[in-house]
């Protein structure tokens, strides 16, 4: 999976529209990076800016906008209802997917030594990426505000983590941390009654509600020994919420933030929210998610709901997000489409040479052309995907049969196999391409001189060791796969086993297709001690496969027969 953060950076600006164009202008040019949304405001006198991509390219592109805030915006003039202590205030990365929090600190630490160092700039880091707990807090880091910074760098206790402990009267100080994901959730009630759903937002944010003597609503509020407001904790974990009326769809709503989606995602929001309302004899209608989410998020609640309805989740994740927009009724004031809601796939964009991008017809004939991609090497990925595939509809079909819903989960598990299986090797049919056009660029490059010869042979190694490793890895993963083949022809849906068959042979042919491959662009490097072991290791994983198939084809024709 490809490794995606965000970057949610405040500027303080929100007046001069030229001034946060020419900002944003700086985001949009690097490459791989999308510029998700733009929030000035007026009286707070701010603009948040959210952008993601790949790590290495959102670190370089949020320096670069942190430079250009700091030689547009002057901290000495600048007026704001919102606190703020600098001309780029925070700037938070939150991990998306295929990264960790873990990792994502790290990468918070690096950006912030690299302003530090070059733009001179005191930085502390906060939330996750803080080096000592009273720091964690943007309140504390951003505590006294630009006018208290002077003192505030002149004591020990507030040493800036990086960059020097001197008052910069023209960019001020900033906070950079990573911190999880944060989605604005609303969730529509058929009541047009805000005190009802205030009463439902306080059952289950993680504040809770105060607690009074005798009546909870009139009653006088209770304080413990130190005078602080004793409270009741509502049942969800890192929400806050409140309940309001839209005058616009003339319905109350339960207005949420999710800090923590790892500790209450969406559909566990929703599902509490709808079990509350109901003990007041109020209905969900529908909800609606303010901004972009991860995909995560939404196939994390899809899958939730096909296992409440027993069924398997080991289908494309279209279907997935699906059963999760008509569920959550994210349809009911607007158009949900995921293309433009989801980020990563926001930051897809179709490539022309794309190959599972193509239609069947048009990969076809581009295969028939006369360039020499793709070859063997990816169609040979492509049959795979298809048989790991034909694995995930019979285990899907088996999960749905009537008479085995005890069972449902079990083919659930054997079809997410499946999935990941083909989601892996539609991967490889454009990685073998690009690994055979890596090795054509590798000979053309020049060789007039010692020098270039050297380094053209060196590139031409390596571009072919790579033509070796896609095309192994696609018999590893084929490999793999079979073992679902054998499931459904052994267990599965006994009206699919000829399916069950055609996959194994696919991925029979996978093996073997990219075992030719491997031997082909091994010849070059026959001599590698490393080649060699790849070689000898793909020719038992080829002969196993063949065996193993000819004994699903077996049990195959044993239960067609059985039929007849």
């Amino acid at each position: 999976m490809k490794q995606i953060i965000e970057c949610v950076p405040n500027f303080s600006e929100g007046r001069e529209m030229e001034v946060i164009r020419l900002i944003t202008e700086v985001i949009e040019k690097v490459p791989g990076i999308k510029l998700l949304n733009v929030d000035p405001g007026f009286a707070t006198n701010r603009t948040v800016v959210t952008f993601a991509g790949e790590p290495e390219a959102v670190v370089e592109t949020a320096f670069q906008a942190i430079k250009k805030a700091s030689e547009l915006i002057d901290m000495r003039h600048h007026t704001g209802e919102h606190p703020r202590f600098g001309a780029t205030d925070v700037c938070p990365l939150v991990p998306v997917s295929g990264i960790t929090m873990e990792e994502t600190v790290v990468y918070a630490r690096a950006l912030a030594k690299r302003v530090g160092d070059e733009l001179h700039i005191p930085v502390y880091c906060y939330e996750q990426a803080a080096f000592e707990p009273k720091r964690e807090s943007l309140a504390n880091c951003r505590s006294g505000e630009y006018e208290g910074l002077p003192e505030k760098l002149g004591s020990a206790q507030w040493k800036p983590d990086f960059g020097p402990a001197e008052f910069n009267a023209h960019t001020g100080a900033i906070a950079i941390g990573a911190r999880n994901f944060l989605i604005a959730y609303n969730i529509n009630l058929n009541t047009n009654s805000v005190r009802r759903a205030n009463a439902i937002a306080f059952d289950v944010r993680e504040a809770g509600r105060v607690l009074r003597e005798g009546d909870p609503v009139t009653g006088k509020i209770v304080m413990d020994k130190n005078g602080e407001l004793v409270r009741i904790p509502g049942t969800l974990k890192k929400v806050r919420a409140i309940g309001w009326y839209i005058r616009e769809y003339r319905m109350a709503q339960i207005s949420m933030n999710l800090t923590d989606i790892e500790a209450t995602p969406i559909h566990v929001a929703f599902d509490e929210v709808c079990a509350r309302a109901g003990e007041r004899g109020i209905r969900v209608t529908g909800s609606e998610l303010i901004g972009v989410v991860p995909l995560k998020c939404m196939l994390d609640a899809g899958k939730y709901f096909l296992h409440k309805q027993k069924r398997s989740s080991g289908i494309p994740d279209e279907e997935i997000i699906e059963v999760a927009v008509h569920t959550l009724g994210l349809n009911e004031l607007s158009p949900f489409d995921p293309k433009k809601r989801i980020i990563e796939y926001l930051l897809h964009e179709v490539k022309e040479d794309s190959l599972t991008d193509l239609s069947l017809r048009k990969l076809t004939y581009e295969t028939a052309s006369d360039s020499p991609a793709p070859g063997g090497g990816s169609i040979s990925a492509a049959v795979g995907a298809l048989g790991a595939s034909l694995g995930s509809m019979v285990a899907n079909l088996s999960a749905n049969k009537r008479g085995w819903d005890d069972r449902w989960e079990e083919f659930s598990g054997w079809a997410e196999k499946g999935k990941a299986a083909y989601g892996e090797l539609l991967l490889l049919v454009d990685e073998d391409t690009r690994a055979f056009n890596g090795v054509m660029d590798a000979f053309g490059l020049p060789k007039d001189s010692a020098d270039q010869k050297e380094k053209r042979k060196a590139a031409v190694r390596e571009a072919t060791m790579k033509a070796i490793e896609v095309p192994f890895k696609v018999m590893k993963v084929a490999a793999d796969a079979l073992e679902l083949l054998e499931m459904m022809a052994e267990i599965g849906n006994p009206n699919s086993a000829s399916d069950a068959a055609v996959g194994a042979l696919c991925l029979r042919t996978a093996v073997s297709g990219a075992c030719l491959n491997v031997m082909i662009n091994a010849v070059e490097l026959k001599d590698s001690t490393d080649v060699q072991d790849i070689l000898l290791q793909a020719d038992r994983l080829e002969k196993e496969v063949i065996q193993r198939c000819e004994q699903i084809q077996k049990r195959v024709l044993q239960t067609i027969n059985s039929k007849s």
